[in-house]
């Protein structure tokens, strides 16, 4: 009995300690003296409060100040022509039915204070989705002034939709909205307005994104009209996006002009090392058509022509034009090669023909007069050509050769050009057109 006592009175030690020095913390962290004598009573507040209806119902429109700050542009799509961006959004009105006057401090309340009050029904106009963040508790605030003033905060992340003109992508720049507007109530109700704390976006100067860079940004207040219901009031934001080139340059442009580049060394390549000329040209022509495939997958299948696939298609005419210049010249080659050979064929045919028909006159000639007057004729002809038989053989030949230049040229319009000399003027002119034409691409789509 003694031990058990013993025990018990030991624990109870221990529990009271234990409890004392809790106490002790909670005292140091909440503190001993708090005076709540002068917080307004809330079931007095919102006694006979319709939460159904405006502030002043009947009288002038509500004045609703707005304030925006970016907490993020997570995400922003030219395939879906879209952007994804979480904001703060603070919305400032007055509502006189909540004003007292026990004190002139401002109370901070807990969202759920939110679903007794009256709010703007404030919309994002040009979103595709949107959500509320609650997590660990729903993201809002609900700050209340003496005077009826209230701050309603929240955290909002939305997938906004962004028209996107790709013309002149990836050198493009884009403006991008995002548009605030009253659901029910129009103008006759509710007004908005930007607040005066709101000359510039906390967090969007110092925001960095992966492909773009933020320029400028400008806030617009219009009114809406709508036939069936009204006039609304709209705030804008609207904000503009230069798009960083760096990426695409490495990913693209270079590989194209390299591309380029190693179709040119065909020019230094033999017209003999046929089975190299081809491997490259053909190798040059079915990259290129990968690149250009690849590159355009993350695009939507716009009905726009792009800057950058006007460039891939003069990379691609020029690659294609190097496998085409190969095929001229060695089509050339062959041409020349040909003729040449059909001229000494013509040429030993010809002479042919001119002995056996030599031979042929004089056996006639000497079986039809005999050889007297053969000898007679003979003699008549060297009076009137003293030339040695030697001579007039060449001088025929000639004649000859001569005769077949001239029908070899008639039958071509005009003489094929050495495969050598076509390689010599394409290693000077394909770099200067495409140097050129680079001048012109860049300076059309930059300026």
């Amino acid at each position: 009995n003694c031990a058990t006592f013993l025990l018990l009175e030991m624990f109870k030690t221990i529990t009271s300690s234990l409890a004392e020095a809790m106490l002790s913390d909670i005292g140091d962290y909440v503190g001993t003296d708090i005076a709540i004598s002068w917080l307004p009573n809330l079931d007095d507040l919102m006694k006979d409060y319709a939460r159904n209806f405006r502030p002043g119902i009947g009288g002038p429109p509500v004045n609703v100040a707005m304030a925006i700050e970016v907490a993020s542009i997570d995400h922003i799509s030219e395939a879906n022509m879209e952007y994804t961006m979480t904001v703060y959004l603070r919305q400032s009105w007055r509502d006189d039915r909540l004003s007292y006057n026990h004190t002139n401090k401002t109370l901070g309340l807990d969202s759920r204070f939110v679903d007794k009050l009256w709010v703007p029904d404030t919309f994002i106009v040009n979103a595709k989705s949107a959500w509320f963040h609650d997590v660990t508790v729903e993201n809002k605030l609900i700050r209340l002034q003496p005077n009826g003033v209230i701050l309603y905060s929240s955290r909002i992340t939305s997938t906004v939709a962004c028209d996107m003109d790709l013309t002149k992508y990836p050198m493009d720049e884009q403006e991008c909205m995002l548009d605030l507007e009253s659901y029910g109530y129009s103008s006759e109700d509710i007004v908005y307005h930007w607040s005066e704390s709101q000359t510039h976006i906390h967090g969007l100067d110092k925001l960095e994104l992966s492909q773009f860079t933020i320029t400028a940004y400008r806030f617009v207040t219009e009114t809406m009209n709508t036939k069936s219901a009204g006039r609304f009031p709209r705030l804008s934001l609207r904000f503009e996006l230069r798009r960083n080139r760096g990426v695409y340059i490495i990913q693209s442009y270079m590989p194209s002009i390299l591309l380029v580049a190693m179709s040119w060394v065909s020019f230094w390549i033999s017209q003999s090392a046929v089975p190299a000329r081809v491997s490259l040209g053909i190798t040059t022509v079915l990259t290129m058509t990968t690149l250009m495939v690849s590159a355009r997958s993350s695009l939507p299948r716009a009905s726009a022509i792009k800057a950058l696939d006007v460039y891939f298609w003069i990379c691609y005419v020029f690659v294609f034009a190097a496998l085409i210049e190969y095929a001229f010249a060695h089509y050339n080659a062959d041409y020349r090669l040909k003729e040449k050979a059909k001229v000494k064929a013509n040429k030993l045919g010809s002479e042919t023909i001119v002995k056996n028909g030599k031979q042929a006159m004089v056996l006639f000639s000497l079986s039809a007069t005999g050889l007297n007057q053969g000898v007679m004729i003979s003699n008549r002809q060297r009076a009137h050509h003293p030339e040695t038989p030697e001579e007039q053989r060449r001088s025929q030949q000639t004649a000859e050769e001569s005769q077949d230049d001239k029908k070899c040229c008639s039958k071509c319009a005009c003489k094929p050009i050495d495969a050598d000399t076509i390689d010599i003027y394409a290693r000077a002119v394909f770099p200067f057109t495409f140097a050129l034409v680079n001048v012109i691409y860049w300076v059309a789509y930059t300026m």
